[in-house]
């Protein structure tokens, strides 16, 4: 029932929110049947604002479909109900590599001569099964050489990445797949005139399995085990479920399976995995997007239709047992230290589901929850954080926080469960429930906006064997819940009965890495195709023309009392807003406006403190943010337009009127300093920070000109509250997005108010970028793999390259298909992740970048920066590659529609380009006219000719750094220096 006595303040603030809301009813969903132009049966439920249309084929097929007209685009997923959960108890991780092998091909893909090369992927399949059932070491190694052997002889039939081309070629993006522990989905988002070619293709891909070049991608899971090693938080997930689930796969089975197994594959395994479950009636298609209902349902019906009906039953799986006591675990390694806190529960459908939805969004809604008030804004903690996961079998409430100097985190821990006796208590406001409600269900609307959500949303629906019409009504269970009730449930719930995980720094002793075989590189053939693939080419579709935006046009403006312009887009969907106060100033103009707009998030004014504000934006159903990059700052402003003037009016109280408090400036720099010292032992940080930037911009760069510990301790915090509140003195724009335009103009002109003139802004720092090449920076760090990055400068912007560099991209390093994707990971092995991109600047005074990434294996690293150097310095030229690669680009630009917010921001970032146009339409004319001597030109001018700095991070006990010495003049950098975190460090 649903619940009506809310408090008077708050029935104030909220009363449009939830006259907005009340659409949402849980009496309107209403699961009908009912009977398309083809005469299919579907189900629909009443008041769905996706609209969806559930079809059932007669093998057991559940098809999702759902429009959005926003782009000529359909968001697809096939999700097949077979996750880590249902690995073999001999074969973990099967179900994952599985899902790499689906993009192989068939017998009908990626073949050219299926009578010759099926032969032999027999009898390498046999000589797996002997070599499983081989205990000796050096008997093993004997096999596995006569493996490699074979599969090179297969190769000789082999088309690699055939999948993955035909793809390219129909305009796909994101083509991917995952494996969770219920589900492996893969994902495409394709141009809509590209439906008929897409269903034909990935029919064929699930119709059946061929494991081909099945010990290189072997070779990649190994690596990917290996990166695992490498991931703190990974492993710290692991010992959490490990913990919660002691008996159940969720906690015994890792979906990227042990390294036991990975070294002893069985392709007779993964072959009745895939008979098992890879049938209809565990499967769904999921398609939302410009789609016709009845024509689209007849092509699923012509090809998915045919795919061969059987009966799945799922293993049963063992029960757990509660949860009597607090499980501690430690785990080791050289990130940060953090903490994660698990409750296990009930899963998908449950009661349990339904309560602690409501108390995470109670303790964390990034707003006003208790976690939100009473830990995170009085900086208490460095961060803390709630998320409710919940699968079918079982679920778990989890409680993830990081230190701030000098906390223990069993100190961390204490405060976390502070807050949860609170819950237990009452001690929350009466009107929570209904406010974390309402912005569920501003969330959702904000998701039936996009195709990508609301398709995510629908294959979730299926793999939990939801029912739609209960997933659209579960937000208004909340609602009918009581605080009694709440308060009840919590403590029967929160016991003595939870799993913590301590996540320390130190070495890491259980490591245990997958060792790589010497492999013989296979072959790609290019060239060659296969007669599915010209049957595919074939294939007609309806030319899909491309459609440029006229910005002048689609970007109205309206004018303020004081001049100020004020752009607008309207808003034809739902009753949200968007406003954003633009100023074209940032750290690069005064290095303390980052550090002050910060601050602000800390501070009460002289009527509400910093808490009460926070409270009241919630209420309202407003979000609002201030922020400043390096060159740009933003105030924003989001929610319920109908609460647009109170939520201003708030905004620019807080704005005018915060307090300085020194003790909450003394903890906010403390913050800083701790999150600067936790930044040291972050990999990707250190590779992708430091490394890159030192080697882009050397000693002066934005990232190491920051404020030193002295220099904010000289800082009066009043000095930060007077940048904040002189900030719209300053010289800015106005930018609105919702449904009525002349409300927002006349709430800007009650509660905006700037003085006339503006003020112009100060002058800016430049940084300039260094001369790369012949220079090697190298990091050491604790760390099984060992990444590299290529750093070459390029010219300043020249709109002129943009198609290319589209193209480019597409072709050489940037995909799946692309060159050295298939030389350095699928023919060679040498690395798990490879790619090379050119990267065009986002401003017309800046340069382009070009890039090129290795993960790999610190005994690989010799050859896979002699491949990479190689392909850096000749690319192949592959004219097939290249034409799909430009037909490609075609069609994703015909497809592209801009819309909503992103006509105004796309027209932001051309102008600073120095445009005042729709460029694609000038790279689509380009890209049309293209021929392969136009990228190889492009390739030789800003790839071949580029002067590459090298930058490594690596464990250096492990590796021999020889092999990059050779690339230039080495350096060991040392975090500190890189980030200029120690003003006395000294350059090593």
């Amino acid at each position: 029932m649903r619940r009506t006595n809310y408090i008077s303040s708050f029935q104030i603030t909220t009363a449009f929110l939830l006259l907005f809301l009340n659409s949402f009813s849980q009496a309107s969903y209403q699961t009908v049947s009912e009977i398309d132009k083809n005469g299919y049966t579907y189900e629909s439920v009443t008041g769905d604002p996706t609209g969806l249309r559930l079809y059932t084929l007669e093998n057991g097929l559940r098809v999702y479909l759902a429009k959005n007209n926003d782009e000529p685009k359909i968001q697809t997923y096939v999700a097949v109900r077979a996750g880590s959960k249902y690995d073999p108890l001999h074969s973990t991780g099967l179900a994952h590599y599985l899902e790499h092998m689906l993009f192989k091909g068939t017998d009908e893909i990626s073949t050219s001569n299926w009578e010759k090369e099926s032969p032999l992927l027999d009898q390498i399949e046999e000589l797996y099964e002997k070599r499983r059932a081989t205990t000796d070491p050096g008997a093993k190694d004997l096999l596995f050489r006569k493996i490699d052997s074979v599969s090179y002889l297969a190769s000789e039939y082999a088309i690699a990445n055939e999948y993955d081309k035909m793809l390219a070629s129909i305009g796909a993006e994101g083509t991917n797949a995952h494996t969770s522990h219920e589900e492996t989905v893969y994902y495409n988002k394709i141009p809509a005139n590209e439906l008929q070619k897409f269903l034909f293709l990935e029919k064929e891909k699930f119709s059946k399995l061929v494991l081909r070049l099945f010990h290189t991608e072997l070779e990649s899971v190994y690596e990917e085990f290996n990166r695992v090693q490498d991931d703190d938080s990974r492993k710290a997930y692991y010992a959490l479920m490990d913990g919660l689930f002691p008996r159940h796969p969720y906690g015994q089975q890792t979906t990227i399976g042990t390294a036991q197994h990975l070294k002893n594959p069985s392709m007779r395994d993964i072959h009745e995995y895939f008979e098992k479950y890879y049938v209809p009636s565990n499967m769904a298609l999921v398609l939302v997007g410009d789609l016709d209902f009845d024509k689209t349902i007849q092509m699923v019906e012509d090809t998915f239709g045919k795919l061969r009906a059987a009966d799945v039953k799922h293993p049963e799986l063992p029960r757990e047992e509660p949860i009597g006591t607090v499980v501690s675990k430690e785990v080791y390694g050289p990130n940060a230290e953090s903490i994660s806190i698990g409750f296990r529960c009930n899963g998908i459908g449950s009661e349990d589901e339904k309560y602690l939805t409501l108390i995470d969004m109670i303790l964390s809604n990034s707003t006003a929850g208790l976690f939100d008030l009473n830990l995170n804004q009085k900086q208490l903690v460095l961060s803390v954080s709630s998320s409710p996961y919940f699968y079918n079998d079982y679920g778990y409430l989890n409680f993830s926080g990081r230190p701030k100097a000098g906390q223990s985190l069993e100190e961390l821990r204490d405060l976390m469960l502070g807050q949860v006796e609170l819950i237990k208590q009452g001690d929350f406001e009466d009107w929570m429930i209904d406010a974390v409600v309402n912005d569920l269900k501003l969330n959702r609307t904000r998701q039936y906006e996009n195709a990508t959500s609301v398709a995510e949303m629908f294959y979730s629906s299926f793999i939990h064997e939801e029912e739609w019409q209960r997933r659209l009504g579960f937000l208004d269970e909340l609602k009918g819940v009581s605080k009694q009730e709440l308060v009840a449930f919590a403590n029967d719930f929160f016991k003595e009965n939870f799993v913590v995980v301590y996540k320390r720094q130190g070495k890491d002793e259980k490591i245990v890495k997958v060792k790589n075989p010497e492999i013989t590189p296979v072959r790609l053939n290019n060239d060659s195709y296969s007669k599915f693939l010209q049957d595919f080419t074939n294939m007609e579709a309806e030319v899909l023309s491309p459609v440029f935006v006229d910005f002048q046009t689609e970007i109205e403006s309206l004018q303020m009392q004081n001049g100020l312009q004020v752009d607008y887009i309207r808003n034809k969907n739902n009753e949200l807003f968007s406003l954003y106060l633009i100023f074209d100033m940032g750290k690069d103009n005064n290095e303390m406006l980052p550090l002050a707009v910060s601050y602000l998030k800390y501070l009460g004014t002289d009527r509400y403190s910093a808490q009460q504000l926070r409270k009241e934006f919630y209420k309202l159903g407003i979000d609002y943010s201030v922020n400043a990059g390096n060159d740009r700052s933003y105030v924003a402003l989001s929610g319920l337009q109908e609460n647009l003037d109170k939520g201003l009016e708030l905004l620019e109280h807080l704005m005018a009127n915060a307090v300085p408090d020194l003790d909450a400036y003394n903890s906010y720099v403390a913050r800083i300093l701790k999150s600067r010292e936790d930044a040291k032992s972050n990999k990707d940080y250190i590779l992708w920070a430091g490394l890159m930037n030192y080697a882009m911009y050397g000693e002066d760069s934005r990232l190491r000109d920051i404020i030193s510990p002295e220099e904010f301790e000289a800082i009066d915090p009043a000095e930060l509250t007077a940048i904040v509140k002189e900030l719209n003195n300053y010289h800015h724009r106005i930018f609105f997005y919702g449904r009525d335009e002349k409300k927002a103009l006349a709430a800007l002109e009650r509660h905006h108010q700037v003085p006339t003139p503006l003020w112009g802004y100060p002058k800016a720092r430049k940084y300039l970028p260094t001369e790369t090449g012949g220079k090697v920076f190298f990091t050491n760090f604790d760390m099984v793999q060992t990444e590299l990055l290529f750093v070459g400068k390029g010219d300043e912007f020249d709109a002129e390259k943009m198609a290319a560099a589209s193209v480019f991209n597409a072709y050489f390093g940037g995909t799946m298909s692309s060159v050295v994707f298939q030389e350095i990971r699928e023919s060679r092995s040498l690395a798990y992740a490879a790619m090379a991109l050119y990267e065009s600047a986002g401003k017309m005074d800046e340069n382009d970048w070009s890039l090129a990434y290795l993960g790999t294996q610190s005994n690989k690293l010799e050859e896979a920066v002699e491949a990479m150097t190689e392909l850096l310095q000749e690319m192949p030229v592959v004219e097939q590659k290249f034409e799909q690669a430009k037909e490609s680009a075609l069609k994703q630009i015909a497809a592209e529609r801009i819309t909503r917010t992103g006509i105004f921001w796309t027209y932001e970032s051309l102008k600073r380009r120095g445009l005042d146009h729709d460029v694609r339409e000038d790279m689509y004319k380009s890209i049309e006219r293209m021929k392969i001597s136009d990228l190889v030109a492009f390739f030789n001018e800003n790839i071949r000719d580029a002067k590459y700095s090298v930058v490594i991070i690596g464990n250096k006990g492990e590796l021999d750094l020889s092999s990059v010495q050779r690339l230039g003049e080495f350096e060991e950098m040392e975090v500190d220096f890189l980030f200029n975190y120690e003003p006395e460090a000294v350059k090593p």
